[in-house]
């Protein structure tokens, strides 16, 4: 009897295996990131035929805000790579990994009449239409290929070389000391591309031509591709700026107190309080006042939140990223100071996690470090408005009737025309200018 079992078990399985409904795990394009519509494939550690299990690392992929690695989550054997390298799209089957007796060409058909299954409705629905309404296809994302800024001496840490490891494979295979390449990732790591260069070269940096006589030794000319975060900065700025009709005002802050109130928080050195961090606090209080601006625009819908969330501009190498101070309206000057240093510092070295850059309702672009007294900004969508902050200047001004010397800010309030209008715009930044000229409010 139970020889009779074991049977019709083994016989149970086979059966399962041959309708492709058990054993082979199927590996999609994870999204790796809020904006990501599309992945690039950098490069496979692994190859079809090889043995992996949970915690191998299968692949380099590069979104549109980092370069990440897929861990593979299951043991087995890699039966199939869908691509090699370049661009694939959100939840596309990039490789399976099952058992080695697998039949792959099974599966992979199907996978295809699974997908045509879940189609047909679509079809079905638009087939009595005369002239069905097509839908534009959201604009790609991703590249085929990651840009290449100036090389730089290949980065370590306690003595480590910063390298991805498909570069380390690559060195090894090369028989080459990864000390010696050059690496043009972020901060020095050593990447796949680097190691090519290095091997085409005979030891060299490469075939780039780097001009230092004028100042910008290292600096790279000629065609760059473009990386998936400045390709989707590029969708998602210029959606805003041809798609929301964009209206700005401007309004110069008398700084003489705020200078005073930062000086005085400042004595104490644990915190170095920004005016930055100044801005971020009245613009969170100033949105809790008129929370018409703290909005955002869905399309068939307005969104108008509770939680004020702002999320303040950050320069890296391929871009801007924005991280979100959450509840900033709650939150006192040094929780701000401290937050907004520790996201910086995640953004430059691109480890921001998911919820750390999302949810935004207001947003700050402050180029006022670098001596900019006035700019407008592109509205960060689906937020109503973004506020551009210049440097303070010190200039004459009237106070009481005399001149004297002051400081003063300019700030520009970009708005949404679809949710925003003209008035409402004009008292927030009231609003914003009272808190700043009148600092121990914020204080509160």
């Amino acid at each position: 009897m139970a020889v009779q079992l074991l049977f019709l078990a083994l016989e149970q399985q086979r059966q399962l295996k041959h309708n492709n409904e058990i054993m082979a795990e199927i590996i999609r394009m994870p999204r790796l990131s809020d904006t990501m519509e599309e992945g690039n494939i950098i490069g496979w550690l692994m190859k079809v035929g090889d043995t992996v299990k949970p915690g191998d690392i299968l692949a380099e992929v590069e979104t549109d805000k980092a370069t990440m690695e897929l861990e593979n989550y299951v043991e087995g054997t890699i039966l199939h790579i869908g691509v090699g390298e370049g661009a694939v799209p959100v939840d596309a089957v990039i490789a399976i990994v099952g058992d080695k007796d697998d039949n792959v060409e099974e599966i992979l058909a199907g996978l295809k009449a699974e997908e045509s299954k879940q189609a047909a409705p679509a079809k079905e629905e638009t087939a009595p239409a005369a002239a069905p309404e097509k839908k534009a296809a959201p604009a790609p994302v991703q590249t085929a290929t990651k840009p290449k800024p100036a090389a730089a001496p290949a980065a370590s840490s306690n003595g480590r070389v910063l390298a991805s490891p498909l570069a380390k494979r690559l060195a090894e295979e090369n028989n080459i000391n990864i000390a010696n390449v050059p690496g043009t990732g972020e901060g020095g790591r050593v990447v796949k591309a680097d190691i090519e260069s290095y091997v085409a070269s005979g030891g060299a940096q490469g075939n780039s031509v780097s001009y230092a006589s004028d100042g910008l030794a290292g600096f790279e000319y000629g065609d760059v591709a473009v990386s998936q975060m400045r390709k989707t900065i590029a969708r998602r700025l210029s959606e805003s700026k041809f798609g929301a009709p964009h209206f700005y005002l401007t309004m110069e802050i008398d700084m003489d107190n705020a200078i005073a109130a930062r000086k005085m928080l400042n004595q104490d050195e644990e915190n170095r309080i920004s005016y930055n961090d100044m801005v971020v606090k009245a613009c969170a209080s100033a949105l809790r006042k008129h929370p018409a601006i703290n909005a955002s625009w869905f399309g068939d819908k307005m969104t108008f939140h509770k939680d004020i969330n702002i999320g303040v501009a950050v320069a890296v190498e391929d871009g801007l990223l924005v991280p979100v101070i959450k509840q900033a309206d709650a939150k006192p000057l040094n929780v701000i100071w401290s937050e907004i240093r520790d996201l910086a510092g995640k953004a430059k070295t691109k480890k921001l996690g998911m919820d750390e850059m999302t949810g935004n309702t207001f947003t700050i672009s402050n180029l006022g470090m670098f001596g900019i007294t006035e700019f407008t900004a592109i509205v960060n969508p689906p937020d109503a408005c973004i506020l551009a902050v210049g440097t303070i200047v010190q200039k004459p001004v009237v106070k009481d009737g005399a001149i004297v010397v002051g400081n003063t800010m300019k700030v520009t309030l970009s708005c949404d025309h679809r949710i925003v209008d003209g008035a409402k715009g004009a008292a927030f930044l009231q609003t914003l200018k009272d808190f700043m000229e009148n600092p121990v409010k914020l204080l509160r």
